[in-house]
């Protein structure tokens, strides 16, 4: 099939479709081989154009995200920790916090899977559409502190702010200062009732001050976490001592 300007292929991408040129003379080769009516070879190349589409933007949104290499849900050994509410993490996975705009706490001391659940749950997000991003409490810290003026400061939070799911690891491991203390509350605050965030952690509520001494938000930034917020209490030894 030719076109005044080329191919038909390359008269569609030049249109802006994004289904690649060897797909699209595949596309139109089956088109002619089956007999496609001109409805059907419509319906079809919008179908092809919108899994591309689809394809190319959860590959864009998994780039953005930066969740990283993690051990998939179903090679999760629910058998070794002592407590957990497997039950309330299932049903976390069909998404409808993100929509409820619900927060997820998950608690517990070092190397019981923390980080792979919220990693598996931001993945899932992934697939349902979401945009994600993962990060540790200190990489958020340090990044956005580099930033002194406020304008700079305001663009660089926005990626932490507007994502759909928020996943902001290791609560606890690295201690801050009041002015991280700040940072963590402006991101909580923002999204608060708006956008979901989940945070790994192995303190409790009560401790989070020491992390942020003289910082004067803590308990108004545990006040928003907490107002609407999943707790997954993980009670188990460590992995990482377990296979020593």
């Amino acid at each position: 099939m030719t076109h005044p300007n080329g191919s038909v292929p390359e008269a569609l991408r030049s249109l802006g479709l994004r289904a690649t040129p060897d797909a699209l003379a595949a596309f139109f080769t089956h088109a002619t081989k089956s007999r496609l009516s001109p409805m059907q070879t419509v319906e079809q190349l919008i179908a092809l154009e919108r899994k591309e589409r689809e394809v190319r933007n959860l590959a864009q949104r998994t780039r953005l995200a930066t969740l990283g290499k993690f051990k998939p849900i179903d090679q999760f050994d629910w058998n070794h920790p002592r407590q957990i509410d497997r039950g309330l993490y299932e049903q976390l996975l069909d998404g409808a916090f993100i929509e409820n705009a619900a927060n997820v706490l998950f608690r517990g001391q070092s190397g019981v899977g923390k980080t792979t659940l919220a990693q598996n749950l931001g993945h899932f997000a992934l697939q349902k559409g979401y945009r994600v991003r993962f990060t540790t409490l200190a990489q958020a810290l340090a990044d956005l502190s580099k930033h002194d003026s406020l304008v700079a400061f305001e663009r660089r939070l926005r990626i932490y702010t507007k994502p759909a799911l928020l996943l902001i690891d290791e609560l606890g491991y690295v201690p801050a200062d009041a002015r991280g203390g700040d940072i963590l509350y402006n991101i909580i605050s923002r999204r608060h009732q708006q956008r979901p965030t989940v945070i790994t952690t192995i303190l409790a509520f009560k401790h989070w001050g020491t992390i942020f001494p003289g910082a004067a938000c803590v308990a108004a930034l545990v006040d928003r976490f907490t107002e609407s917020c999943h707790t997954v209490d993980i009670d188990a030894d460590s992995w990482r001592q377990k296979k020593k």
